[in-house]
């Protein structure tokens, strides 16, 4: 259930309508898989979803509409939801910033008014060896980004000037007090139903913006006296993250440390393209894998799919309130991964294929994105018997308390 201000609970409902939007790269095979997840799982539960597929992104430009156009962002406002890949690359980099297709990506944000971005980041089971820290270190992170998302240097003025026969560029970073309480109030309740700690990221020590996030955190603290409030410096953070990640609970940031925090993090659960987020905060949710367009090995057919997966689970759990459709995709993916089934990226530079296979482990299977996709597909059957109480139970890691998204063990 969605908390906070601007946030509302939705009833369940048997049938949903989803809007795809592939965009760019890499971005349609992973939209696609993650689609094909949950579609099954609904089908396992009894449920229905219905895609419609739009054009967003260097695509959308390519066919002269536009980095969003009008009828992507109308289909989004009149779906339940709506699955992005990812948009972007060189071949639109010298295009005005206006016109680039990241820019259509803040406007679909602004137009969905999701002010909101979740980024859960947890190490799975038996990807230890896929993280540059020692096993020692990683094991059992979990902890999420709540990045505000709709404000600061992204959406201010910006441009160049001449100046003295110099040219100048400059962007602006903006906050006002309600744009902060709105998120900060989100991330309390989350911490809430978690481990109940909540760190504010700012740089209060130099920027004024900084100093109105803390003091507007500071202020909201008194209501929530149940949660632990502290305060830290990003370049801190950026160094606790990879220094002692079981210590983090929910991070809360302005938009610019939010998003390379939670890029930073993906060392964390082994590789970008392990990250799932949700960005909500308006009428419908808008869900998305962390990683870029990787024009590099697009279309062939070695990108991991499951940060857009775990995506589409959140979809389920946040939009659609189908906890049960959630939780199935979440235990695939897990068994999938414990069972030694990984994509390049989760090998390269460290486990080779064939490796472990001693000790109960089993050995690592390298797999391209459609037959990582295939099998969790295979196993989502395995956990379709869990409704209810029994979906809930299997996203709890703190003693069986609920908290609502995925791999937050917390409490209420």
């Amino acid at each position: 259930m969605r908390q906070g201000e601007g946030m509302r609970a939705r009833p369940e409902r048997s049938a949903a309508h989803v809007v795809l939007i592939g965009g760019d790269g890499i971005g349609p095979e992973v939209v696609e898989a993650a689609a094909q997840c949950l579609e099954e799982a609904a089908n396992l539960a009894g449920r229905e979803v219905r895609f419609t597929r739009a054009a967003g992104g260097g695509e959308a430009i390519d066919r002269g509409l536009g980095p969003m156009p009008d009828a992507t962002i109308q289909a989004c406002l009149h779906s339940d939801g709506v699955l992005l890949g990812a948009v972007g690359g060189p071949r639109w980099d010298r295009l005005p910033g206006a016109l680039r297709p990241e820019a259509g990506l803040l406007e679909l944000r602004r137009a969905l008014g999701a002010f909101a971005n979740i980024r859960p980041v947890r190490l799975f089971e038996g990807l230890e060896d896929a993280t540059p820290l020692r096993p020692e270190v990683a094991r059992g992170t979990d902890l999420v980004i709540v990045r505000e998302l709709l404000g600061g240097l992204y959406y201010g003025a910006r441009g160049r000037r001449d100046q003295d026969g110099r040219i100048l560029a400059f962007d602006t970073m903006e906050y006002a007090d309600v744009e902060i309480d709105r998120v900060a109030r989100f991330a309390f309740e989350l911490a809430r139903k978690r481990r109940r700690k909540l760190c504010l990221v700012d740089k209060a020590n130099i920027l004024e913006t900084s100093r109105l996030w803390r003091e507007r955190v500071e202020s909201l603290a008194g209501e929530y006296p149940d949660v632990e409030c502290t305060y830290q410096y990003v370049d801190s953070c950026a160094m606790k993250l990879v220094q002692s990640p079981r210590s983090l609970d929910v991070l809360l940031c302005e938009n610019t440390f939010g998003d390379i925090l939670s890029d930073e993090a993906a060392v964390l659960a082994g590789s970008l393209g392990m990250l799932a987020s949700a960005s909500i905060g308006g009428p419908v949710g808008l869900y998305e894998p962390v990683h870029g367009t990787a024009p590099d090995i697009a279309g062939q057919g070695l990108a991991n799919p499951i940060g857009a997966i775990l995506s589409a689970a959140l979809l389920a759990r946040l939009d659609l309130q189908w906890d049960d459709v959630a939780a199935m995709i979440e235990e695939a993916v897990a068994a999938t991964l414990q069972e030694g089934f990984r994509t390049r990226d989760l090998v390269a530079g460290r486990a080779t294929e064939g490796a472990g296979g001693g000790a109960g482990t089993p050995a690592v299977r390298v797999v391209g994105t459609r037959e990582m996709t295939a099998q969790i597909l295979e196993r989502l059957p395995l956990f379709a018997s869990r409704t209810g109480d029994d979906a809930r139970r299997t996203t709890r890691g703190d003693g069986g308390r609920d908290h609502g998204i995925p791999g937050t063990g917390g409490r209420r």
